[in-house]
């Protein structure tokens, strides 16, 4: 018997290896001579430079680089074995990094995320994937820019600096001539899980912008102030790319990206997939499992553990998915590629203890074994 088990994380609790092994460990108990495989997941959320660096190898790397507000932090990133460089935007970027009266995507940038990059082509590395998720910008991924030594002027022709959200209405010209060299040279794949164009009601101020903290009036004007400078930079460079569908991600990050990087959009699932081998680990498997936080009809969307379990049955194995909890939606998983789904949770608790990480771990040990032993009882185990 071959058993692959890729999970996302239990966010709050256990890691996707942490998660991975948790599960190794109990259908060991059960199934001691099967052949078992454990490979993260990540979705290019928060995790997936650490859910990658423990797959491929490598290291993770600090350096000092400015959060949303332009404060220095100590940030991390990953770089593998193979020298891909893994960027969770919200290392430094991230809402989480605010408080809640902090937020105003009018004064946040992105300024911290090229200088991870740009920490990352010093060591000499020309690969990149790049997570999108959980941004407090709506900046059009300006600061990025500015940090990766692209120029700015207002209409006057002053050169604007410290760029966040509330200057983008003032771009008139960009200068690329002290922009990083290798550039040219560098590959960026861009974890999108969402079909945003920049601007517009569907766009990235409109969508995103209150859930980062923008009011009314702000969302207005960010969002006119992304379509004029989609504008003149097509005017300017003759790169019309506002209504790519996932420019609008992480604030128009994707836009940024699609538009002065030559980076490309992938679902991130698929990006991680890719990268740990997930095809071929899953090659004559009889067994799949995997498993995230919670489980409902946002599990559907893109979510990593669906996505894995639709490769798993397309190469004929039996698929389950454990989840600390099922919400609204849950059973749509069934249809999506998923054979069943099996919350942990088994005694009434706080959410607190249910998160701590040695009870999630007992918990889902305890699922999977019990799962197990249906499988035996099934003769499910040669």
């Amino acid at each position: 018997m071959k058993i692959v088990i890729a999970s996302d994380s239990f966010k709050g609790s256990l890691s996707s290896m942490q998660a991975g092994e948790a599960m190794r460990t109990a259908a060991a108990e059960v199934f001691p001579e099967a052949q078992t495989a454990v490979l993260p997941l990540a979705d290019g959320g928060e995790g997936t430079a650490e859910a990658l660096v423990s797959c491929l190898g490598g290291k993770m790397i600090e350096c000092d680089v400015q959060n949303p507000l332009g404060e220095t932090i100590t940030a991390t990133y990953a770089l593998t074995d193979n020298n891909i460089a893994v960027i969770d935007t919200a290392a430094a970027a991230g809402l989480t990094l605010l408080t809640p009266e902090q937020r105003n995507p009018l004064n946040t940038t992105t300024y911290g995320v090229g200088q991870m990059i740009d920490n990352a082509i010093r060591r000499g590395c020309r690969d990149f994937i790049i997570g999108l998720g959980g941004s407090a910008t709506v900046d059009g991924g300006i600061g990025m820019l500015e940090a990766l030594g692209l120029k700015f002027y207002n209409r006057f022709g002053d050169r604007i600096r410290g760029l966040k959200g509330k200057d983008v209405a003032d771009i008139k010209r960009i200068d690329f001539s002290d922009g990083n060299r290798h550039i040219p040279d560098c590959r960026f794949r861009i974890a999108c899980d969402v079909e945003n164009p920049l601007c517009g009601p569907e766009g990235a101020a409109e969508v995103f912008g209150p859930q980062k903290g923008a009011d009314e009036k702000a969302v207005k004007l960010l969002d006119t102030a992304l379509s004029d400078l989609a504008d003149t930079v097509k005017m300017l460079f003759h790169r019309d790319t506002k209504n790519v569908p996932g420019a609008g991600a992480a604030g128009g990050l994707g836009w940024a990206f699609v538009t002065f990087l030559n980076g490309t959009l992938e679902k991130g699932a698929d990006i991680v997939a890719d990268a740990i081998g997930l095809e071929q680990a899953l090659q004559d498997a009889d067994i799949f499992m995997t498993g995230e936080g919670k489980t409902d009809a946002q599990s559907v969307m893109g979510k990593a553990p669906v996505s894995a379990a639709k490769k798993a049955k397309e190469n004929g194995a039996i698929t389950v998915a454990f989840c600390g909890c099922a919400g609204e939606g849950a059973r749509l998983v069934n249809a999506a590629g998923i054979d069943a789904y099996f919350p942990t949770v088994q005694a009434a608790m706080t959410l607190e203890q249910a998160m701590d990480s040695e009870t999630a771990k007992a918990a889902l040990q305890s699922t999977v074994i019990q799962y197990c032993n249906v499988l035996k009882a099934c003769g499910i185990d040669k």
